[in-house]
């Protein structure tokens, strides 16, 4: 059997909960961030940004701003010489700089570089940038019609159907069978429109980074960011450098949730220190973040679906609309593709139309596009259950993929967890706990398809027998800790022998961006195996002293032992002992390994929420919550219940609270975290995690990621749980006090 494969096994550490190893740093302010780091002789960056949802930038008048005392740097788009060939190369770079218009508020139009913050302000308040205000749009369902305001020409691909506007850039196709017979077999359908708006990720660090660049290309970026090799790659591009002149540093992060997988304004940073030759830090105050940075998409869907008077579904269909921001590219494909995966169906469609608007570019919030694709499905199925009166989960059994089951987006399941995960909520006190007056429970199901990658790793086994991880991805979600055990596990070694670090990008082959819940996945996979390749030297070094074939040693509990009693009767030699001698049989160990890791296995949650609905204020509680999803392994289990709690309790945001709000202006009207709320302690009740294991098969502990799916179901069984206290189908994001009163005078 391939060692990548699923082998059943006991572990030692592995699924054990120890002690993190960042939390004294983070506890004790040791840990860095990425406003933390300085440098002799640093400038203080600062960015001006457009106050106009769009708008063509006729001029730009710096001379005032370079004559200021203490500025050393002024910079424009026409100080970025380099005109990157591929497309998203230079939308990126136009997404830093502005080119020839602003496309939406807060577009970063110059930029300085002073000896101090306050002269770093004053001397953009000294640029003249003069506009030329164009009609704009933010929302979706205004973008996609003929007549609206077109944000880029020519940018539309050749399957948009015709009648959409040239913001309309892309539209994708998933499913199989023919819904429309399935509809005609049914006994109930059910066809709603449903809206989700924007929503910020809630990292409470901002963007932030620290830029070298000499004249000889040879530059140095300390960032926060979910992937540096990303940065590095993008940078590069932008700029016209060699990526291995470039070399990027992770800081500890303070959240990212999918927000700090782009690059907003790296390229500016190294453009400052180049034109200055010093050091230049940026950091984005929280208005900036908002107004400059990625929030998730909002969206508008149709979904329509058929059922039978026994709960089968019989037919089934939806579009997604997903507004990507002021460029092409966006996520309303993965919607189209999660909405219906949960089910095993006969006859489904889905589409998924990508559209341009005057709002910053959209980004990854945890599963990027699966929670607007799960919320409208999962409700129409709620209703269709009201209105049959059939049991919300039993209904979902009856209709739930399977090992085998042809998914709606194309490929056939292995063995999954989602039925295990309905089984487990049918069978947990929450399902059959009373209900009080104005209260409701709701139910949901969640996909997401976890990701694999390039991945490299390094471990070291240093001469005291003490182990060194190196990997190439920035925690934030407890890599390191999952590493370490994995490392630990492997080896046969006691944890505090192990340490993990994060490498800069010069110290590493390529590692994909953490992201996509594919980290404990693909690094688990790529630590074992360069664990396994270091036993495997361990092993021949043994046997070098033994004078046996290496075929004849095993490793187990930290140690080589002779196979058996023909390989003769030599003590064990601990990794220690080896270790001790290793430049006298060959030199330093060492384990590596490079993989493209696939296999990530797909994940699936179930989750329950209890709310209730003050009919006089339509105010929102939520009461109880609970979390069924399959971990395959949990490596962790503390992260990992972290995890289900975090998903939810941002999804609780998300359905309640959360919305990006534009004005008539194009303009944010709440940009900050006094305006924009997410939900506090006070707001949530104790979430409680319940973690089944169904292993991945393919991976060797059988691990399955977990940050993206916990988000996926909270939109939905919110919903669904309002919906049934209140007596009234919501169908709009977020489900605020004053959405819900209207609402409930409406019936």
């Amino acid at each position: 059997m391939p060692k990548d494969e699923y082998q059943s096994r006991d572990f030692r550490v592995v699924g054990t909960r120890p002690i993190r190893p960042d939390g004294i740093d983070k506890v004790t302010g040791k840990a860095r961030y990425g406003a933390d780091i300085s440098a002799p002789g640093m400038l203080w960056g600062a960015i001006l940004r457009s106050p106009h949802a769009h708008a063509r930038i006729k001029g730009i008048d710096t001379s005032k701003a370079r004559a200021m005392k203490g500025v050393k740097a002024v910079i424009t788009r026409a100080d970025f010489t380099h005109q990157p060939e591929d497309a998203d190369m230079a939308d990126i770079l136009d997404n830093c700089m502005a080119g020839d218009k602003a496309r939406y508020d807060g577009h970063a139009v110059a930029a300085v570089a002073a000896t101090s913050k306050s002269i770093a302000r004053a001397a953009l308040a000294a640029i003249e940038v003069d506009y030329e205000v164009l009609p704009h749009v933010t929302d979706v369902d205004e973008a996609m019609k003929p007549s609206a305001p077109v944000v880029e020409t020519g940018r539309q691909q050749e399957n948009v159907p015709e009648g959409y506007s040239e913001n309309v850039t892309g539209r994708s196709q998933y499913g199989h069978g023919d819904p429309e017979s399935g509809f005609e077999k049914a006994d109930l359908i059910v066809e709603r429109s449903f809206k989700t708006a924007a929503t910020h990720q809630g990292y409470i660090e901002p963007h932030a980074c620290l830029a070298t660049l000499g004249s000889d290309g040879q530059g140095d970026l300390w960032v926060c960011t979910q992937g540096h090799y990303m940065v590095r790659n993008v940078c590069a591009g932008v700029l016209g450098l060699d990526a291995g002149q470039l070399r990027v540093t992770a800081s500890e992060i303070g959240g990212g949730f999918g927000g700090k997988t782009h690059v907003w304004m790296e390229p500016t940073a190294l453009m400052l220190a180049r034109k200055s030759g010093k050091p230049v830090k940026l950091v984005m105050s929280r208005d900036e973040v908002f107004r400059a940075t990625g929030p998730t998409a909002s969206s508008s869907v149709d979904v329509k679906i058929g059922m039978t008077k026994d709960g089968t579904i019989t037919g089934a269909t939806a579009s997604y609309r997903l507004q990507a921001g002021a460029y092409p590219g966006g996520i309303a494909f993965l919607s189209a593709m999660c909405g219906f995966a949960p089910y095993d169906l006969e006859n489904v469609r889905t589409e998924g139309f990508e559209v341009m608007t005057n709002r910053p570019k959209a980004a990854a919030y945890r599963a990027p596009g699966a929670p607007m694709g799960a919320y409208p499905v999962e409700s129409v199925i709620d209703e269709l259950c009201q209105k049959l009166d059939l049991d919300p989960l039993e209904t979902r059994l009856k209709n739930a993929a399977r090992e085998g089951t042809k998914s709606s987006y194309g490929p056939t399941y292995p063995a999954i967890g989602l039925e295990a995960t309905l089984n487990a909520a049918k069978s947990h006190p929450h399902w059959s706990a009373p209900l009080g007056p104005n209260q409701g429970r709701g139910v949901a199901c969640g996909f997401w398809f976890n990701f694999g990658g390039d991945t490299c790793v390094s471990l070291m086994v240093n001469p005291d027998g003490t182990v060194s991880l190196s990997e190439g991805n920035p925690d934030i979600g407890g890599s390191r800790a999952s590493m370490t055990m994995m490392a630990a596990e492997e080896l046969g070694v006691p944890l505090d022998q192990v340490r993990t670090i994060i490498a800069d990008t010069a110290s590493l082959g390529q590692n994909e961006v953490t992201d996509g819940s594919r980290v404990t996945f693909a690094v688990g996979l790529a630590t074992i195996k360069a664990a396994r390749h270091a036993i495997q030297i361990m092993k021949e070094r043994a046997a070098m002293t033994w004078g046996i074939d290496p075929e004849a040693v095993d490793w187990r509990d930290g140690a080589a032992h002779p196979a058996g009693p023909n390989a003769g009767k030599f003590p064990p030699m601990t990794i220690k002992e080896i270790a001790a001698i290793a430049s006298n049989t060959g030199g330093p160990i060492a384990g590596h390994h490079e993989v493209n890791a696939e296999g990530a296995g797909v994940s699936f949650a179930t989750h329950m929420v209890d709310t209730e609905v003050d009919p006089e204020t339509g105010a929102v509680k939520v009461l109880r919550y609970t979390v069924f999803q399959d971990a395959g392994k949990a490596v962790h289990p503390d992260y990992v219940e972290g995890q289900f709690q975090g998903g939810a309790a941002q999804g609780i945001g998300w359905a309640i609270n959360e919305e990006y709000i534009y004005g008539d202006d194009g303009r944010l009207q709440n940009a900050g975290f006094l305006d924009y709320r997410i939900p506090v302690a006070s707001d949530l009740p104790m979430i409680e995690p319940v973690i089944l294991e169904i292993p991945n098969p393919g991976h060797p502990y059988g691990v399955r990621g977990v940050g993206e799916t916990s988000i996926v179901p909270p939109l939905a069984a919110i919903a669904n749980s309002v919906s049934r206290a209140a007596g009234v189908r919501l169908t709009s994001l977020p489900m605020s006090p004053p959405k819900v009163l209207a609402a409930l005078k409406a019936e």
